[in-house]
């Protein structure tokens, strides 16, 4: 009986206890829910809401001629507020605006958007986001005139939440260049180089948290975001895509490992291609800006043999003509043999033809002969050229050059030699093009730019002006010197596959050895610099060729049509560059062109450029012509090509008589040689008929 009454006892005890810790929850929950509801709801509120940041749209980049490189695109999210829209508007739109969000995202039924949108108004949601897909900005007018969204944001309940990418309109052309940043600010180019005039200044606004995402709140406490500005820069897309093709095709055929290609200006320094290409797993493409950075400077080789002999005319009085002993093809310094290409040497040559040929040992006699006792003064003139500065390019990650001083631990008996020819040293692309920009541009080295100017819509901001770096980095002598061996290397030396019959170029190949686990293993570095036209130079031009296999893997075989291709067309694009017409001798009068017969324009241009007197008897519906001699003058007289008969081709060149007489649908046969038709075998004016042929014999 004790122990029964005992575990009642207990019993009721815990009972008691439960009542009350259940009374204890219920003071609390009215406590927080009427005590002190409007304390935790304020608190609620100010966590939910808060000022966000309200992105700027960033600025556009621009080519030379206007034509957009990169641009910020609007996108959208589709966002709802169930609760705002009157309950008449509502339901006379709902089963319409679902079926049209199905159609649209093709992702869920018509039932499925009713009923979600149905749902989250019942519960009095006010933000639920449709679908995750953006749209562009033609979708979202398309939906704005949808029942219900098109009651607008205050009516409708519709939210259109922006969201910008990057596009670029010519794909992957210049994409190196144009660069990217990313969400931590971080990148490479011009966006990143470029950011803070591109990115704008971000604006703020009220958002709520809410369930499924943020709801912007405007109050009118909003600020405004700044857009950023835009840039424009010196690329010439069509010469971009020239370069960045040319490049490609010599990377693809000698399984380089990655090349690049800057064409620019000499006067200005404006650079209007820049070209970069790497192998990968892919393909090649624009992964690295080896013109300018890093991992593009290399040692570079026999281009570098131009300021050698620069530092050699500055410091000597060798001339062009003077002679040098290159012996069997090789030349023992301390304890190491240098070499030249040709097997046996090529024995005594000019200071031109050592140049020429590119003979290591040649230059490295001459610089040997004249430096010997005072290494340093060799380095003085390269800092004197600029070669151991940066050039301050407007792109961030310019390398920095690198050049030995004879005071260096690492200065050795062999170095003197080995930098005379391009070794020991480090140089990015862009800083060896600067020097050879300056010999074009006779001694004057400017700084290379890639943006012109920093403008807001039409307005100009910012206007980025040709900078001279140094007014004269050698002597008129020495500059005119050097400019008469560069032009050499093409005529008569290890770039004679550049010769144009339509402009000279100047230039310089070079081919220099890779080093591999510190050694130097059988890769090369091959490249090209140099100007054209020679004799006016308008355009410099550097290609880089890393790492090309196969045969014939020196700079001339590699690099050097690469440079052809891209100035053959940058010549052909630029009318200015073209020679102008020779000033021609007055003609006798007396002695007047043999001209017989042919087309009235192509003829009366002619004889106007050359200043022969001419009238006619033709109209300008005539199209074919004869001519006849008439005391000083030429007279044109109408040849008539009628339909269906044999016409007169006599006196005409055989491309203007094949190109009749095939538009009358004969079958012609040719003989003899000469430039102009004497006699045919059909008579003009003969009904023609499918079996009629003609001969037409040429003197």
């Amino acid at each position: 009986m004790n122990i029964k009454k005992s575990i009642v006892l207990r019993v009721r005890i815990v009972f008691l206890l439960v009542c009350l810790f259940a009374c204890a929850i219920m003071y609390k929950i009215v406590q927080i829910q009427v005590l002190d509801g409007t304390k935790w709801k304020q608190i609620s509120k100010e966590r939910r809401i808060r000022y966000q940041p309200v992105p700027a749209t960033r600025g556009n980049i621009y080519s030379d001629n206007e034509s957009i490189l990169a641009t910020s695109l609007p996108f959208y999210r589709v966002a709802f507020d169930p609760a705002i829209a009157q309950t008449e508007t509502f339901n006379a739109g709902i089963d319409s605006l679902a079926m049209l969000l199905s159609r649209f995202y093709k992702d869920q039924s018509p039932e499925h958007y009713r009923r979600k949108i149905k749902n989250a108004r019942h519960a009095g949601r006010r933000y639920i986001r449709l679908n995750s897909r953006q749209i562009n900005y033609q979708e979202k007018k398309l939906m704005a005139g949808w029942p219900i969204f098109r009651e607008g944001k205050n009516k409708g309940g519709v939210i259109f939440e922006k969201v910008e990418k990057r596009f670029k309109p010519f794909g992957m052309l210049a994409e190196r260049t144009i660069g990217f940043i990313n969400e931590d600010k971080n990148g490479a180019g011009l966006e990143y180089s470029f950011n803070g005039d591109l990115a704008g200044t971000d604006g703020e606004a009220l958002f709520e948290r809410i369930a499924g995402g943020n709801k912007p709140i405007y109050d009118g406490t909003e600020v405004a975001p700044q857009n950023g500005y835009d840039i424009k820069t010196t690329i010439d897309i069509n010469l971009q895509d020239v370069a960045e093709n040319a490049l490609y095709k010599a990377l693809v055929e000698k399984n380089a490992d990655y090349g690049c290609v800057i064409l620019m200006e000499v006067k200005t320094g404006e650079i209007k291609a820049m070209a970069n290409l790497g192998k990968t797993k892919g393909g090649y493409i624009e992964d690295y800006n080896y013109a300018v950075g890093n991992q593009g400077r290399t040692e570079p080789g026999s281009t570098f043999k131009l300021a050698s002999m620069m530092a050699l005319f500055e410091h000597s009085n060798v001339e062009l003509t003077d002679t040098v002993d290159t012996g069997d093809g090789r030349y023992r310094i301390k304890n190491t043999t240098m070499t030249d290409v040709k097997i046996g040497g090529y024995g005594k040559l000019t200071t031109q033809e050592v140049f020429e040929k590119s003979s290591n040992i040649g230059i490295a006699k001459l610089i040997q002969d004249n430096f010997s006792d005072n290494p340093q003064a060799f380095v003085d003139y390269l800092h004197k050229f600029g070669l151991s500065s940066t050039l301050g390019f407007q792109m961030d990650g310019e390398a920095r050059p690198y050049i030995k001083n004879a005071s260096d631990k690492t200065w050795y008996g062999t170095t003197l030699t080995s930098m005379s020819i391009g070794y020991e040293m480090k140089l990015a692309p862009l800083q060896t093009l600067a020097l050879y920009n300056a010999v074009a541009n006779n001694g004057v080295k400017v700084q290379p730019i890639i943006v012109k100017e920093i403008r807001r819509a039409d307005q100009v901001v910012q206007t980025f002006q040709t900078r001279v770096l140094n007014e004269r980095i050698a002597s008129e002598e020495t500059i005119k010197k050097v400019r008469t061996m560069l032009e050499g290397v093409i005529q008569n030396g290890t770039a004679k596959n550049l010769r144009s019959a339509d402009y000279k170029v100047a230039g310089k190949t070079g081919t220099a050895r890779k080093v591999k686990d510190g050694k130097y293993v059988r890769l090369y570095s091959t490249s090209f610099a140099g100007y054209f036209p020679a004799d006016n130079p308008k355009y410099s031009c550097i290609v880089i060729i890393d790492s090309p296999r196969g045969v014939n893997v020196y700079g001339g075989d590699v690099a050097a049509p690469v440079f052809k291709e891209v100035a053959d067309k940058a010549y052909a694009r630029d009318l200015a560059m073209h020679q102008p017409l020779r000033a021609r001798v007055a003609p006798n009068k007396d002695s007047l062109p043999q001209v017989k017969a042919g087309s009235l324009d192509d003829l009366s241009l002619i004889l106007n450029r050359i200043g022969v007197s001419n009238h006619s008897t033709a109209t300008s519906d005539d199209e074919w012509v004869r001519v006849t001699p008439q005391m000083r003058s030429l007279k044109f007289e109408p040849n008539p090509v009628r339909g269906g008969q044999v016409p007169d081709v006599t006196g005409m060149t055989l491309r203007d008589a094949l190109f009749i007489l095939g538009n009358q649908h004969l079958k012609v046969s040719v003989e003899g040689t000469g430039k102009r038709v004497v006699k045919q075998s059909v008579q003009a004016g003969t009904e023609i008929n499918k079996e009629t042929k003609i001969t037409i014999v040429l003197s």
